[in-house]
């Protein structure tokens, strides 16, 4: 872990580890960009090379699709069903509505809001089953009515997906179900092979390479955002518990590479206590290589002269979580303005939300909570926009559009508004 004290001398300069944007790296856009090209020019036969290239199966392409039953204990079943009821609830609740209106002119204006027909999502494979991940993303395109919604995850070594991911992605509203990952994945969603059609949109999270074949992507297909490794900010003064802050910056570590865990606070005493409950909790949790790369490369704990000073922190770190433990949480949080999500006092635990509250646990991170938010029900939605005019609307209309037609050097588009109200029948309608 590295502790920087704003008492210390070049304590600003070590603050610039935390100062972030969301930018590509050179060596995984050129690796990303070469296996894109090739699914792109040689569909199955690339996907197939690349699955085993990167430690997967020897499949065939009529083994991509996974149709398998999944058998999973009632107890599994429960928490699935507990997490799916609430993120289906929250997402209805986010969806944008179609509306309409008449402008000062009386014509008659709107939006609609309709699902997208196709969708791809990526679920993370990793060093653990992310049976939530489903759940915080196949729910939501299924709560906004999308009629396909293909999943892209890697199968293990013998070809097989977890049966409680594969529960819940069936159960969240997947309708079909890929056995493939990294890049390769979102190049096969994007532009199909023989097996895979191509879809409109992508989303979920990935690793670095995952996030840069969507950034690569994007425009071809939309993309959400760019969610990368799990990260945390807790901010805290002298009053909260050291042991709850230690467990959930743990929490966020044991995700393993390329995580990062962030603790501000304005008390030298708390910044010791907690660190020594990272010490303490950290030896007994079973995950220790991973949270070891963590706690040695990504890990800060960071005393300031104020909390005002750590919310600024926050607000340059962008990061995915922020938790707070202070007497008044939610003022503070109404000064945060980059974060993905922010857990409100000691009872809120980060993984609430990553398992069972309602919002989707699929946040902006590396930086990217300066320009993305979370992963909502509406990016599942595409906005039309439409307008009606009635001739008296356009009569009232008219002088307007020719102003602008005439500023624009553009004396088409007056004429084809001009036109319709000439008195000559034959151009009636």
């Amino acid at each position: 872990m590295q502790i920087l004290r704003h008492t210390d001398s070049g304590f600003q300069e070590s603050l610039h580890a935390l100062l972030r944007k969301a930018v590509p790296i050179p060596e995984v856009n050129e690796t990303v960009r070469e296996i894109l090209a090739q699914v792109r020019q040689r569909g199955n036969a690339a996907l197939l090379e690349y699955i085993l290239k990167f430690g997967g199966p020897n499949l065939s392409s009529e083994q991509l699709l996974e149709t398998g039953r999944p058998s999973v204990a009632e107890a599994t079943v429960a928490a699935v069903e507990a997490a799916h009821r609430n993120v289906h609830a929250f997402a209805r609740r986010s969806l944008r509505k179609n509306w309409q209106m008449r402008n000062e002119q009386g014509a008659l204006v709107g939006e609609r809001f309709d699902p997208f027909q196709r969708v791809g999502v990526y679920v993370p494979g990793g060093t653990a089953p992310l049976v939530s991940t489903a759940i915080m993303t196949v729910t939501l395109a299924s709560a906004a009515g999308v009629p396909e919604i293909v999943v892209a995850t890697p199968s293990d070594s013998s070809g097989q997906i977890n049966d409680a991911l594969l529960y819940a992605l069936r159960r969240a509203g997947a309708t079909e179900v890929y056995k493939i990952g990294g890049a390769q994945a979102i190049a096969a969603l994007a532009f199909g092979t023989e097996t895979i059609a191509p879809v409109q949109k992508i989303v979920g999270p990935g690793n670095a390479f995952v996030v840069e074949a969507k950034r690569q992507v994007f425009g071809e297909v939309a993309i959400d955002l760019l969610p990368g490794p799990s990260e945390v900010f807790v901010i805290a003064d002298a009053h909260a518990n050291p042991a709850w802050i230690a467990a959930d910056l743990l929490a966020q570590a044991e995700h393993g590479k390329g995580s990062g865990i962030v603790f501000a606070t304005d008390s030298s005493s708390q910044l010791e206590a907690v660190r020594t409950e990272i010490e303490c909790q950290g030896a007994q949790l079973s995950r220790k290589e991973h949270l070891h790369g963590v706690l040695k490369s990504s890990a800060f704990l960071v005393l300031l002269p104020n909390l005002e000073d750590a919310v600024k922190l926050c607000n340059s770190y962008a990061p995915e979580h922020v938790a707070i433990l202070t007497n008044d949480p939610d003022s503070l949080a109404l000064k945060i303005q980059t974060a993905g999500a922010i857990f409100l006092g000691g009872y809120s635990p980060v993984a609430a939300g990553d398992f069972l509250t309602g919002p989707s646990h699929t946040l902006p991170t590396g930086g990217g909570g300066k320009s993305f938010p979370g992963l909502m029900a509406d990016m599942f939605q595409r906005r039309t926009s439409w307008m009606k005019l009635s001739k008296r609307a356009l009569q009232k209309s008219v002088t307007t559009i020719e102003a602008f037609s005439a500023l624009e050097g553009l004396d088409a588009h007056g004429r084809s508004a001009s036109i319709r109200l000439e008195p000559c029948s034959k151009h009636a309608s």
